[in-house]
């Protein structure tokens, strides 16, 4: 039989690669849900100087929280499966490549993308690249969002003129990244009361 401490650190455990957020339009019930996310979102706003409202937005549009998240596969005849079409995987769906130079560069070679963490850290990893290569504000969800899907070349070469389903996805991230920050206003000093005090197990 569990502990009520060991049931508690399974349960933070498992909480890397948890089911989706029962609200995930809201940043305050998403962080009352799963509360180790906050300062595993905090900690990487701090590092890479990107909001957590941005960063939160980001993952919302490109998995909506799934940490198994992938591209829909490709079926033919309508029963047999294909390829996907991309090595996109997880909360951030990162591709293969770009994880791994994150990985290299960050020094955590065990960085998994279906763990929470790992993942909002590469995205603003990522932004933080983003900023030093396209020179995007790191307070700009919208063009910040544009050099996520595209990448920083195609960002540069704006491969996203004429995409109009792209631009009105970048004003959705950016919407979203400001309702984010509304609601946080109203719940962050009690997560970060709730961060502080920690969790101790006997």
């Amino acid at each position: 039989m569990r502990t009520p401490g060991a049931i508690v650190l399974a349960g933070l455990l498992a909480a890397g690669c948890a089911s989706p957020p029962t609200n995930i339009d809201n940043i305050c019930a998403i962080f009352e849900e799963y509360p180790d996310w906050y300062p595993e979102a905090r900690d990487a706003s701090r590092r890479w100087g990107v909001s957590v409202p941005i960063l939160m937005a980001i993952i919302h549009q490109e998995s909506g929280f799934r940490h198994n998240a992938r591209p829909a596969r490709e079926w033919y005849l309508g029963f047999i499966p294909g390829k996907r079409p991309s090595s996109a995987y997880g909360y951030a769906q990162a591709l293969d490549g770009t994880w791994e130079r994150y990985a290299r560069q960050t020094g955590k070679p065990g960085a998994e993308r279906h763990d929470f963490s790992d993942a909002v850290d590469f995205v603003g990893w990522y932004c933080d690249l983003s900023h030093r290569v396209c020179r995007i504000p790191k307070d700009d969800p919208y063009r910040l969002y544009l050099a996520y899907y595209e990448g920083q070349g195609g960002y540069n070469s704006r491969t996203w003129r004429g995409k109009v389903w792209l631009l009105e996805t970048a004003q959705i991230v950016s919407r979203r990244a400001r309702l984010y920050s509304r609601q946080l206003e109203g719940c962050r000093k009690e997560l970060e009361k709730e961060s502080s005090q920690g969790f101790w197990f006997f």
